[in-house]
Parts: C-alpha cells; sequence; structure tokens
C-alpha cells in the first residue's frame, strides 16, 4: 500500500522534520509513505478576496497536478468528516480493501480551493480548529500510524 501526502508549503522546524521522519519510519511496516510538498503563494498584507481566489486557484492547480492516478483522494479540510481514531482505522481499512494507493491533501494557509475539493472521494476534518499546515502534516502522520496499530490489534498509547 502506498500512501500520499501532498502538502502546500515548505517545513523548516526542525521538531516538525524530526516528528515526520519518525512517523513515516513507523509507518513502514504498514505502507509507503511519499510526501510532496508544493510552494506556497505569498499572501499579500490586506489581500482581497479576488486575489486570495486567485493564489487559491494557483495552489490548487499545482495539487491537481500531483496527484497520483488510480488513488483515493482525501482533502483535509474543517468541512469534512470527523472520525474517531477507531472510526478513522476502518475507514482506511475499507478504502485499502479496493485501492492500494491513498492521497492527504493539506492545503495552505488559506484552505484549498473548490476544484480540488470536488475531485477528491472524501473530505476528512480532525476538528474545527485550524492547525498550521506543518503542525497537521505531524498530526496526519500520528493518526494514520495509529489508524495501523488500531487494525493491527495492536495496543498503542491512548
Amino acid at each position: 500500500m502506498k500512501i500520499t501526502v501532498i502538502s502546500v508549503g515548505k517545513i523548516k522546524e526542525k521538531f516538525f522534520t524530526d516528528a515526520i521522519a519518525e512517523y513515516k519510519k513507523r509507518i513502514s511496516r504498514f505502507a509507503t509513505v511519499d510526501i510532496i510538498e508544493l510552494k506556497d503563494e505569498k499572501i499579500p498584507e490586506n489581500a482581497s478576496q479576488k486575489e486570495e481566489a486567485l493564489i487559491l486557484e494557483k495552489e490548487g492547480c499545482a495539487i491537481l497536478s500531483k496527484i497520483p492516478k488510480n488513488s483515493f483522494k482525501i482533502a483535509m479540510c474543517i468541512e469534512g468528516y470527523g472520525l474517531s481514531s477507531t472510526e478513522f482505522s476502518e475507514k482506511l481499512d475499507r478504502i485499502k480493501a479496493e485501492n492500494s494507493n491513498i492521497t492527504f491533501i493539506i492545503g495552505g494557509s488559506l484552505g484549498l480551493c473548490e476544484k480540488v475539493k470536488s475531485i477528491c472521494d472524501m473530505r476528512l476534518s480532525f476538528g474545527k480548529i485550524t492547525l498550521p499546515h506543518q503542525l497537521m502534516r505531524v498530526v496526519l502522520l500520528e493518526q494514520i500510524y495509529r489508524a495501523f496499530k488500531i487494525s493491527a490489534g495492536e495496543t498503542y498509547h491512548k
């Protein structure tokens, strides 16, 4: 099984890169993980709605160009479904039964454009709070690892 994470924005902080590397290593028992970092567009101070829409569209085009073919696509967005860790594990099991590739998509500071969300097979939310894309990547990888551990019947710190 292959998991791809497409994320807008680079991670510069060592503590985030260390956490991401650790969860990628842990997940490697269950699946391969490919992380694709895309350049985030600069948002002008006091950007208009039109400027923000153009930025979202530009980032969206970059995302769309990187989505692997024949992949189950999951948009990480605040209006997505909220699942418990157990429900997330069960959902991944159902997806894995029919797809060998799963792609998670994390937008930049403005989120994801509607074009990207509309081509996704699922919208997922980890709550109503807004997380920086760097931290969202860590949380996502941790939850994927937790889901695999649950699915395998292995214990993991609750």
